[in-house]
């Protein structure tokens, strides 16, 4: 597994519950260590719980798409 830049993050339960309940966790599984962990990331560091709604909210948009990460254009190798 190659090196991450940042510090491995914990999954928070709201955000395992919104993947499972949005039916995503195949999606969110499915992508880069790098990119979970940026997520989580990203996330985490939110110091507002609306923040991290937010943030949660475009991850998800995202995985839905399947085609973006962070706001960047995406394609998993095939």
């Amino acid at each position: 597994m190659p090196e991450l830049k940042r510090p491995i993050q914990q999954m928070p339960t709201f955000v395992k519950d919104a993947l499972q309940e949005a039916g995503l966790v195949e999606q969110y599984d499915s992508r880069p260590p790098y990119q979970r962990n940026d997520y989580l990331w990203w996330i985490n560091s939110a110091k507002r719980d609306d923040t991290k709604q937010k943030r949660l909210s475009k991850m998800m948009t995202e995985l839905k798409a399947g085609s973006s990460y962070m706001g960047m254009d995406w394609r998993p190798k095939s």
